[in-house]
């Protein structure tokens, strides 16, 4: 049994859900998100919030009913709250700042780096060094700030590249005479 499937999801004012042709619908103030059903569970909406339950009692079907119930629990959260991440540069001459819908970088390449703000996501460069990316969708906030750091990750030695806030680098002792 599924300690976290157990649970319903419980939907603050404002926000509503509706089951349509497969898929998931939840509305809130900061806007929609859907996500299509598996056919090993089936949901429920009652009154205050949504229950999630295996249809069946397959493997498959108990396996799935935690993480379906994780993922209706991000959709409330995200049109609610939204989601996310702080990315950290570290390097001498490595900046960032957003100009229109691009994220323009400079880390050390004989180029800059231009990132194209996708659709629904947020980017603020509050400082220099600093990359505030925020969203509605987990997967998709995720997702663009693997992207970005996916540029110039941080390397062992000095610690220089595009790291999370309050990720633990490896350092690694330097050469020795």
């Amino acid at each position: 049994m599924s300690r976290i499937g157990k649970k319903a999801v419980s939907m603050p004012a404002g926000v509503s859900a509706n089951i349509a042709d497969g898929v998931l619908a939840v509305k809130g103030p900061k806007g929609q998100l859907t996500m299509p059903m598996s056919d090993d569970i089936s949901y429920e909406i009652e009154g205050e919030g949504v229950l999630v339950k295996p249809a069946n009692e397959t493997k498959r079907a108990r396996a799935f009913w935690g993480m379906q119930r994780t993922l209706v629990q991000n959709l409330v959260t995200g049109v609610t709250e939204g989601f996310s991440k702080v990315l950290e540069i570290n390097g001498v001459g490595y900046r960032a700042k957003v100009q229109g819908k691009t994220l323009n970088m400079q880390l050390g390449y004989s180029h800059d780096v231009d990132f194209a703000i996708p659709e629904g996501i947020d980017i603020k460069t509050p400082d220099q060094t600093t990359i505030e990316i925020s969203g509605m969708d987990k997967q998709q906030v995720g997702q663009v700030a693997a992207e970005i750091r996916r540029w110039r990750k941080p390397e062992p030695y000095k610690g220089k590249g595009i790291k999370y806030r309050g990720e633990y680098i490896f350092r690694k002792e330097g050469k020795k005479k």
